[in-house]
């Protein structure tokens, strides 16, 4: 053989081993980051059922995850500068393998029921308490074997940041496996331990990444030349990464929480914001330019305004419309901002900094959007502010000058002066006279659109649509909100001043009318409406029980709302509520509000607490009949459904006693899945679904309700529902089970 053929030789075996050990690197990092991924929805699951199922939940899991990811990349970062040597190696695999010590994942002991009030600090701790170590060292792996990889003297070695991408995409795939693949097709205990076999891995693996940069032949690992050629990032630039970091992560949280509860509570949901965060990372990392930058800027201003539009005239269309509008505004926004970024990252030698950065603006965004603003807003205050935000952060952000200065000052103050009567009480917009601000709203936008290029311009206009039309809403006479960690509760009164209704979302959670047909105040007992008319299946549910006991019953019901339950009692029946929101408690005890409990039953009791630890404990307790109506705005609180939820019931269930589930949801079919659990405690089931009429009264809801017995003599009248049978292939839910994308596909179905 010649020399140049031994030369090409040797050379073909190098890149062949070379391009080996880029793929052990980005498959280390994707697995990596698969790992952080998939603990999050599996180990949020498992507490779930300690809140109420309440959406929240996953608010404050993203304000954990992404402070663990701060240390995770402070503690990267230390180790790569202050660490030399294979002691980096060393440290970090016992990191790894303390992590290991938390296995298999479960809820730390001593963590009992969270306290009234104090839910988001309990939350926290019991996150940390529970897999804070092992999320602390996974958290680390993406920048730490970035710097490692930076220093193996291998191909690509002076731009790691691919190794970014193919972390973004292992973070994406586990995303979405999870709810379409781990969890409607295993159980909660064979996810963890798939999960730990994969943990084990990845600690063989980093120990191969480390060996190859640590152990060289050739002595010590080098360092690219290309990380010798730039001066450390100063406090200016760092500052700008945490600002444009901190924008597109709270949005994400704050739009989530707009859609989830002011659009549609469907699940999968809160997967789509995140699934775009990490998809904007993926792309301005890539080594290829799919979309100019400057096609995303033209675009955001048109967006914004449109969202400007729907948020402040609360415009509704259809949801997938809707949905998509608010979640393409927010992955445009990400994408300029973190393009941002990426175009002024620094070179290899700083890249764990730059990491910390980036960390750092996006948990300052999570603990913004998801702990302080439910506890300083009323309502989701911080979305219209991070709109706002958004536009501000757009290029071209300058100091105004002096004359500028003064005309936005100018134009605050008319705005102040417009605004100030409407913070008094006694003034409101009657909707005839809505279109002043609609007009209004529509001018101020328009002007914003034509200042496209000002950003400060652009922001300070937004600014002024949602102050306007806060302090002056146009589609109602009177609106109040009450936020709590389970969601925001509005209190409206309707346009033709009729009805006054309590919301959670976008979903009624009680009506009681104000005045008749004719304009008179209604006196005496409250009229019923919503789901709760005379003619509802609930109400029939409740006569039948009556009938049957022929006397006083005992009735327990699984949500409160605005009480109206009671209103369907007689006088001499026992009434127990089960309520977890206190602020729900708060309201419908509220006369002035909503009379159901003082003119119907002022003696019902109402326990604050989550329902199936509260019936548990209350183990004197019987009842007639056990009402689950504890889904708010389409959100399913999974725990209550169960296998041994059921147990719970019937455990403080009568002889002939029923059980009766409201299971009316837009976006999921509950019927299979309630009839495929029921009858594995051998219960029967029967169900009722109201046939929707056109041209009654606006506030009758149509419902959907099963009634569970032991017994068919049990249900008395209402022996003419239709009884349902289990549907081959359907598995009841547990607490180690629980699927909510076979009731989604059913419901698909049964719209078509």
């Amino acid at each position: 053989m010649s020399a140049s053929n031994r030369i090409d030789a040797a050379s073909v075996k190098a890149n062949s081993s070379s391009a080996f050990l880029i793929s052990i690197y980005t498959a280390t990092v994707f697995l990596s980051a698969a790992l952080l991924f998939a603990v999050q929805p599996m180990f949020t699951k498992m507490v779930l059922p300690r809140f109420g199922g309440s959406a929240s939940v996953w608010s404050v899991a993203m304000v954990f995850f992404q402070g663990i990811l701060l240390l995770g990349y402070a503690y990267a970062d230390m180790l790569t500068r202050f660490v030399r040597g294979q002691l980096v190696l060393l440290i970090h695999l016992a990191v790894m393998l303390g992590g290991a010590v938390f296995l298999p994942l479960a809820i730390a002991q001593g963590w009992g029921s969270p306290p009234a009030d104090r839910e988001q600090l309990f939350l926290l701790g019991l996150f940390g308490a529970s897999i804070g170590f092992p999320f602390f060292a996974l958290a680390a792996n993406g920048p730490l074997l970035q710097a490692w990889f930076a220093r193996s003297g291998l191909g690509q070695a002076e731009d790691p940041y691919f190794l970014y991408a193919a972390s973004n995409t292992g973070s994406l795939l586990a995303l979405f496996a999870y709810p379409f693949v781990a969890e409607p097709f295993s159980t909660l205990s064979f996810q963890g331990s798939l999960w730990r076999s994969g943990y084990y891995l990845l600690i063989a693996l980093i120990a191969a990444c480390g060996a190859l940069v640590f152990f060289r032949r050739d002595g010590e690992a080098v360092l690219p030349r290309a990380q010798s050629t730039e001066a450390a990032p100063a406090l200016g630039r760092m500052v700008y990464w945490v600002a444009l970091a901190f924008v597109p992560s709270a949005l994400m949280i704050a739009a989530t929480t707009h859609i989830t509860t002011d659009i549609a509570a469907a699940p999968f949901l809160w997967v789509l914001p995140l699934a775009l965060y990490l998809i904007s990372f993926i792309l301005v990392f890539s080594q290829r330019t799919f979309i100019q930058p400057a096609t995303w800027i033209r675009l955001q201003p048109f967006l914004l305004a449109l969202i400007v539009l729907t948020l402040a005239l609360d415009i509704r269309t259809w949801l997938t419309v809707d949905v998509a509008l608010h979640l393409l505004t927010f992955f445009v926004t990400a994408m300029i901002c973190h393009g941002l970024m990426a175009a002024t990252r620094p070179q290899a030698a700083y890249l764990t900094r730059f990491y910390f950065c980036m960390s750092l603006g996006g948990v300052l965004g999570g603990i913004f959007s998801g702990l302080i603003a439910p506890r300083i807003f009323s309502w989701i205050a911080e979305y219209p502010l991070l709109v706002v935000a958004a536009a501000l952060a757009r290029p071209g952000l300058v100091w105004p000058t002096a004359r500028e200065a003064r005309l936005i000052l100018a134009f605050v103050a008319v705005v102040v002066v417009v605004t100030l009567p409407g913070l008094h009480e006694s003034v409101s917009v009657i909707p005839p006279y809505s279109w002043i601000v609609w007009g209004a709203v529509v001018m101020l936008v328009a002007c914003a659109v034509a200042f496209r290029e000002w950003p400060l311009r652009l922001a300070v206009l937004f600014a002024a649509v949602f102050a306007i039309t806060r302090v002056y809403p146009p589609n109602v006479r009177h609106l109040e909100t009450v936020r709590s960690f389970f969601g925001v509760h509005k209190i409206e009164v309707t346009a033709d001043g009729r009805f006054r209704v309590l919301r959670h979302g976008m979903e009624l959670h009680g009506a009681q009318r104000l005045t008749t047909d004719d304009g008179k105040p209604v006196t005496g007992r409250p009229e019923l409406s919503t789901y709760y008319h005379p003619d509802s299946p609930i109400a029939e549910a409740i006569d039948a029980v009556q009938d049957k006991k022929g006397g006083p019953i005992r009735a327990a019901v699984i949500g409160l709302g605005a009480g109206s339950i009671a209103c369907l009692m007689k006088p001499e029946d026992h009434l127990d509520y089960y309520e977890i929101d206190a602020d729900v408690i708060r309201i419908a005890r509220d006369a002035s509000r909503f009379s159901f409990l003082r003119d119907c039953k002022p003696d019902a009791k109402i326990v604050l607490g989550d329902a199936r630890l509260t019936i548990a404990d209350a183990k004197d307790a019987r009842y007639d009949v056990i009402v689950v109506d504890a889904f708010s705005s389409d959100s399913i609180p999974v725990h209550l459904l169960t296998r041994e939820a059921l147990r719970i019931y019937l455990s403080r269930l009568n002889p002939g006693g029923i059980i009766v589930t409201h299971i009316s949801n837009n976006h999921l079919d509950l019927t299979g899945v309630v009839t495929e659990t029921a009858a594995s405690e051998k219960l029967i089931a029967r169900l009722y679904d109201e046939d929707e009429t056109e041209g009654g009264d606006p506030m009758i809801k149509f419902s959907t309700v099963m009634v569970l017995a032991r017994n068919d003599d049990d249900f008395g009248l209402l022996k003419d529902w239709e009884l349902q049978k289990p549907e081959p292939g359907e598995s009841p839910w547990s607490d180690d089970f629980s699927n909510l994308l076979g009731p989604l596909i059913a419901k698909l179905r049964e719209d078509d």
